[in-house]
């Protein structure tokens, strides 16, 4: 099959434009959380989005909408673990922790009071990317707008927390403020990376872009760029090498990621000394 062929597949089409969103979504904050070190937190989030995708069908709502149903609990757990960092005196990864460990807790437990797990909630846990619908598309370009705004309006103070913190509170930078806005707008990404790789593999598409391209590039802009490229490409050969191997496209996304990376880490080691 020509990839002419496979591109006339209207699944194929939805899937390869919400994948290059999301992709360049994880890939620029990606950045931003693995120079502050808060990297994890995607992994934090999307246990939480395990327990909210649990609420949802529960309730029977319809899995169009469970997206935007699972919005609201995961911005308030983003909140959450920001001011057990705060207030609690908990370091970041402890604070994650927590969260997370609250949030898969509850999924299980929502999800056998519900009757056990089902095949939509496993879709869920590891991704589906083609089963991907218009509505989900058209919620996916709403949400990457809105966040792709939000970066580009808070880009300034967003560079000064991730570099010195505290060098950007003495300058005037009201850094709660901005702290509040990554990890809200982090938490909106992984509600969408849900159904690309799956909640079990959303930290992969926030950390591993990011890490690859500090291997390789020079400076904060290119490597955002470096980042999106590596995300994008991910996700493109992702979708059409499983779809024409037959194998979990969540799954292949990450591996070929992990590949980008060990390709990264080499040319850096033996070409960019």
């Amino acid at each position: 099959m020509t990839i002419a062929e496979i591109l006339s597949y209207g699944f194929i089409q939805r899937a390869l434009i919400a994948g290059t969103l999301i992709a360049v979504l994880c890939a620029v904050l990606g950045v931003f959380l693995v120079l502050r070190r808060l990297s994890l937190i995607g992994d934090g989030l999307a246990h939480v989005t395990f327990g909210s995708v649990a609420v949802a069908l529960i309730f029977r709502i319809n899995p169009v909408y469970v997206t935007l149903a699972s919005v609201p609990l995961v911005l308030l757990s983003s909140l959450g673990i920001l001011k057990l960092t705060e207030r609690a005196r908990i370091y970041g990864d402890a604070a994650i922790g927590i969260v997370s460990s609250l949030g898969i807790a509850c999924g299980v437990l929502l999800a056998s009071v519900a009757g056990g797990y089902n095949v939509d909630l496993f879709s869920y846990l590891f991704g589906n990317i083609l089963s991907i619908s218009s509505t989900e598309l058209a919620i996916s370009a709403l949400l990457f707008g809105v966040v792709m705004i939000m970066v580009a309006l808070f880009y300034n103070d967003l560079f000064a927390i991730t570099f010195d913190e505290d060098l950007a509170r003495s300058s005037g930078i009201k850094t709660d403020l901005i702290n509040k806005v990554l990890v809200l707008l982090t938490a909106l990404t992984v509600v969408l990376a849900m159904k690309v790789v799956g909640i079990m593999l959303i930290s992969a598409l926030l950390i591993i872009p990011a890490v690859a391209a500090l291997q390789v590039a020079r400076g904060f802009r290119a490597t955002i760029v470096t980042a999106a490229g590596f995300a994008v490409f991910s996700v493109v050969a992702g979708i059409f090498g499983s779809f024409a191997l037959n194998l979990p496209t969540g799954a292949t996304i990450v591996i070929i990621n992990i590949i980008l990376f060990v390709l990264a880490f080499a040319c850096k080691r033996f070409f960019l000394k």
